[in-house]
């Protein structure tokens, strides 16, 4: 019995879900139907923020424009033509909610070098 509410009382919870979209407010188009790119790397950020009592950081707006600048150090776009493309956003927060819980966003992508 003791064992069971220990385990009970140290387990936690968390929640994950992932979003696919262009959250960009640039609309260039770039028609990759044809094979003239290749994809030359995968690339993330992630960023953090911790709740107590509902009494914590940053926005989830601002959570997330750090992670993609901490995606886009890595991009290394100025290596000739290159883009960035199928960017996932990713959110999971986990702890004990409403009493702690941590918050973390990470944003993925494909950096794509075009070749002709």
């Amino acid at each position: 019995m003791l064992a069971g509410s220990l385990a009970a009382i140290l387990s936690s919870c968390g929640a994950n879900y992932a979003v696919t979209g262009n959250y960009n407010v640039n609309n260039t188009q770039v028609q990759l139907s044809n094979a003239n790119f290749s994809i030359v790397d995968k690339i993330s950020g992630s960023a953090s923020v911790s709740y107590v009592f509902f009494i914590g950081g940053l926005s989830e707006h601002q959570l997330y424009e750090n992670a993609y600048a901490k995606m886009m150090t890595k991009a290394d776009l100025s290596k000739g033509s290159r883009a960035i493309c199928n960017v996932l956003t990713e959110e999971q927060m986990e702890g004990f909610i409403p009493f702690f819980w941590t918050r973390t966003i990470t944003v993925s992508a494909n950096v794509i070098e075009f070749t002709k």
